[in-house]
């Protein structure tokens, strides 16, 4: 009974010692310092992690002058979708992308992902106001961690992320997560607010480089397609996991 006792204890040991092993080995890739204003003092591979913009702040994203300063409309048909693509809106907010997107893909479905409940609550509420029983049924609402979207795996053609990376606590793993969900050939399209224009009127911690875009992405695996010069004051980038 004693040998069996201790062999028990041993394997536990072991676990628990992989298991930080593991969690270790994944926060390597980050390094600490004190933080910025609008910083969190986490870095991933050069770049300060943002603060995260709260449902208090939903009002802007829904702001009326949205379209016309940042052509929006422009961003949706440059997303190349196909009638029966399934899409992940990641960070999706308010779903102010995820509804339109959604009427693009009529065969498909759009899954809309937030770390936070009360922007959910608010996807759920438009969708459950639609002027159709049918209005808006392909929209599924998602709550994701910091670290993970929860996205089904090899299921996903189009992730897109507006405005909302530069946010994630967990780029690496989250990066990690999403490749996985994308199917193979499958695409992230990532909007950033372009940091190389001094004129974009954003905080620098809201902003990000094609070059440091990139870099995190190719990190992933992902290979980087091309950068569609459509947006007055964003980066819209494609980004494409390797075909089997």
């Amino acid at each position: 009974m004693r040998l069996i006792l201790l062999c028990f204890a041993l394997l536990l040991f072991a676990c628990d010692a992989q298991s930080q092993s593991t969690a270790q080995g994944s926060d390597d890739v980050y390094t600490y310092g004190q933080a910025n204003r609008d910083g969190i003092g986490k870095v991933y591979m050069g770049r300060e992690i943002s603060h995260v913009m709260g449902h208090l702040g939903a009002g802007w994203l829904e702001r009326p002058e949205r379209q016309r300063d940042e052509r929006t409309d422009l961003l949706i048909v440059n997303l190349d979708l196909e009638p029966d693509h399934v899409v992940a809106d990641i960070g999706a907010g308010t779903g102010f992308f995820t509804f339109p997107v959604s009427g693009r893909v009529p065969q498909g479905k759009v899954l809309a992902v937030d770390i936070q409940p009360e922007m959910l609550s608010i996807i759920e509420q438009r969708k459950a106001a639609g002027s159709k029983p049918t209005s808006w049924q392909n929209i599924e609402t998602i709550l994701g961690t910091e670290d993970n979207p929860n996205l089904p795996e090899s299921a996903v053609d189009l992730i897109f992320m507006v405005d909302a990376y530069h946010e994630f606590a967990y780029p690496r793993e989250m990066g990690e997560a999403m490749a996985r969900a994308l199917k193979p050939g499958g695409r992230i399209a990532l909007i950033e607010y372009r940091a190389e224009d001094r004129r974009v009127p954003i905080k620098r911690l809201h902003k990000m480089t094609e070059a440091q875009s990139r870099k995190e992405m190719e990190a992933l695996g992902l290979t980087w397609i091309e950068t569609k010069d459509v947006l007055p004051q964003q980066h819209l980038m494609i980004f494409a996991k390797p075909a089997e």
